[in-house]
């Protein structure tokens, strides 16, 4: 098998919010299908970066009082580092506000104004005449022009699905200050998008796409390709137009050429990385490109045709997904379905959801359900159940025999046939067939573990003249679950570093599945995964729903309002008898450490007066540990356990917040720990 160079790129996150369970079904299938290719020993390298341009950066930032440059670094880390947890690995995760996409946005502009393919042409447009700022559809509202609806987009309304232009709005105002915009000329700059109808239908007609985007491509191609807009005005933050003050790059046109930036920034890096090889018209490279089906028209359409314009290579294939929806409905933020990345980091393995997005994903771009019931039954039954019991069953034997594994396997065929499925299951990873692959994986798991109920290792090994065979049996199941580990390695890469070094193995790769075990030592087996619990799906929603009314809060109240106590509305009245069942306690913070992989948390040991509890509590951003350590505080003690990712939170501590930070309730030195506070 030869050798293959591939670039492989995820759609850049935008630097304006924390990644979410709807985005991270993306990046997780790309990384599995990109570890996939290097088990198999290709050069297969992927590359990201945060899409850090336009206006509502400008404002964010505004918002918060600090400067774009501040905000896009901070959300930047903030995103890298969760998909750094769900063990989602980049060859290189960068930012389109660098140099080299400065200089890759101008080439391709510059490029296609001296070839014929940019025009200029005065445009009316909304404008705030107090912000001094053109509006972009969304930031403008009023009522609908067809029925009335209040609060309606300058572009469509929500309730009765009406499109119309802003200008058509009865009572539009500024969303940004609130002042009635008012229409201003401002000339603009188009990319010539129908000077490639031709090419882009041949191109998209050529297997680049899936079926039914290519299907959605021929209904524009029949309205007819228009010009677009490309430019915007000052002020703007992003990358000027040369030779055109005050006129900026429109985001969507710099945030694709962030594919070409982050990979030559790591071409700089690694000198073994031809950034010409990749990208040149006649390369021989393949690059890929993973996105959603919402943003197609800029992969699809304007992407290829600007490469080609300007004089690149064009991709090699789109591959687009649907949308992810909970529990059979979209993404709530009431129901606490709306769930963050980090959030569900506190709760449950990140490779729960690698699976469980792999076992339901196909090379469509239909929307996928995480149905939270069916994720934990799955997990349960195909991981531990299946997988994990097929080592867990066999380790404890080989290891009352000095951890050696027998000279031969029980049964060779049916190891044969494992490692033959290899190519079945390897074409299925190849076609992002993943569900498909899961599939197989775990009917082999099936078989793994009845023929070991079959042999019955642990019969055997009550006859002191057997103990010969136990070890042969016991073999021939760590062999199995060997192969297993190396068809599930790029779904599940965390757990197969964990089953590698129980192994005693240098590699888990593709080709090594055929290597006999036979002869070798194992180590001592630990537990490589737990059974997902109902409680920790529960705190994982409640926390969620805790987040989006916390943000609710904070965006309903007014500027003048200090602090999130002020901003929240009270909350239902309860009777004294409800009040009475709270049993708040003093407690003394024993010990305060980080947790591991947790933005928010502190691990805090209580002491009740001669009862420890322990207690996460999401106050890191506002205490050092040590700080902590001998403070007396309040607690509630009969606040029914939490079971979270890092252990059992046994309780609460009370605290109070704004927008100036987090604040420990104190309690007075002279109350004992235990004591009840009524």
């Amino acid at each position: 098998m030869s050798t293959r160079q591939i670039l492989v790129t995820s759609a850049l996150p935008y630097a304006n919010g924390p990644i979410h369970l709807g985005h991270l079904l993306e990046y997780i299938q790309t990384d599995i299908w990109v570890r996939f290719q290097k088990s198999r020993g290709h050069t297969c390298t992927y590359v990201c970066a945060d899409d850090a341009h336009g206006t509502a950066i400008m404002l964010r930032a505004e918002q918060e009082g600090i400067s774009p440059q501040a905000l896009i670094d901070r959300v930047r880390a903030e995103h890298h580092s969760d998909f750094k947890d769900f063990n989602i690995h980049f060859d290189n995760y960068y930012s389109t506000h660098s140099e080299e996409n400065r200089h890759f946005s101008e080439l391709i502009y510059t490029r296609l104004r001296d070839a014929g393919h940019i025009a200029t042409r005065d445009i009316e447009q909304m404008f705030d005449p107090e912000k001094q700022l053109f509006l972009a559809d969304r930031f403008i509202k009023g009522t609908c022009p067809k029925c009335g609806a209040e609060d309606q987009y300058g572009d469509n309304c929500e309730k009765c699905s009406a499109t119309y232009t802003p200008a058509e709005l009865i009572d539009p105002k500024s969303a940004i200050s609130g002042a009635t915009p008012v229409l201003k000329t401002s000339t603009h700059y188009f990319f010539k998008l129908p000077n490639f109808s031709q090419m882009l239908q041949e191109w998209t007609q050529s297997g680049r796409v899936q079926e039914q985007i290519a299907n959605k491509l021929n209904e524009w191609f029949a309205a007819g390709l228009q010009e677009w807009d490309i430019s915007r005005d000052a002020p703007y933050f992003g990358f000027e137009i040369p030779d055109a003050p005050g006129k900026y790059f429109y985001v969507w046109l710099d945030a694709p050429i962030g594919y070409l930036a982050s990979f030559k920034n790591l071409c700089t890096q690694r000198p073994e990385l031809d950034f010409d090889a990749y990208w040149q018209p006649d390369s021989q490279a393949e690059v890929y490109h993973f996105i959603g089906k919402d943003i197609v028209y800029f992969h699809a359409l304007f992407w290829p045709a600007m490469l080609q314009g300007a004089g690149f290579r064009t991709p090699t294939s789109i591959n687009c997904h649907g949308f992810v929806t909970v529990n059979g409905g979209k993404m709530s933020k009431s129901r606490g379905t709306f769930i963050k990345a980090r959030t569900y980091l506190e709760h449950l393995n990140p490779e729960y959801l690698r699976y469980y997005f792999a076992a339901k994903l196909t090379p469509s771009i239909d929307d996928l359900d995480l149905n939270l019931d069916d994720f934990s039954q799955r997990v349960n039954s195909d991981l531990v159940g299946k997988v994990v019991n097929i080592a867990s069953r066999c380790a404890g034997f080989i290891k009352k025999q000095g951890g050696h594994l027998s000279t031969q396997v029980q049964d060779a065929q049916q190891v044969a046939r494992f490692v033959q499925a290899g190519e079945e299951i390897a074409a299925h990873y190849e076609a992002r067939e993943f569900g498909r692959a899961m599939r197989k994986i775990m009917e082999l798991a099936d078989e793994a573990n009845t023929w070991i109920n079959d042999a019955a290792p642990w019969v055997l090994a009550k006859q002191a003249d057997q103990q010969a065979q136990v070890q042969a049996v016991c073999t021939q199941g760590i062999q199995l679950f060997r192969i297993l580990m190396v068809y599930l390695a790029p779904v599940l890469p965390q757990t197969a570093e964990q089953a590698r070094e129980f192994l005693n193995l240098p590699s888990l790769a593709w080709d090594t599945r055929d290597q006999g075990l036979e002869g070798t030592c194992i180590n001592t087996f630990k537990p490589l995964m737990q059974r997902v619990e109902k409680i920790q799906i529960d705190a994982m929603l409640a926390a969620s729903a805790e987040d989006a009314a916390a943000e609710q809060a904070l965006k309903e109240g007014s500027p003048q309002k200090s602090s999130v106590l002020d901003a929240d509305p009270i909350a239902p009245q309860i009777s004294f008898d409800d009040f009475i069942k709270v049993d708040l306690r003093v407690a003394r913070i024993v010990k305060a450490e980080a947790v591991k992989g947790a933005a928010k948390l502190l691990q805090l040991t209580l002491d009740l007066g001669g009862e420890t509890r322990t207690v996460f509590s999401g106050i890191k951003s506002a205490y050092q540990p040590e700080a902590l350590e001998g403070r007396l505080t309040v607690m509630v003690a009969n606040l029914a356990p939490r079971k979270m990712r890092f252990g059992v939170s046994e309780g609460m501590v009370l605290a109070a917040g704004d927008d100036d930070g987090i604040y420990l309730l104190d309690v007075d030195s002279g109350a004992q720990p235990g004591q009840r506070i009524t």
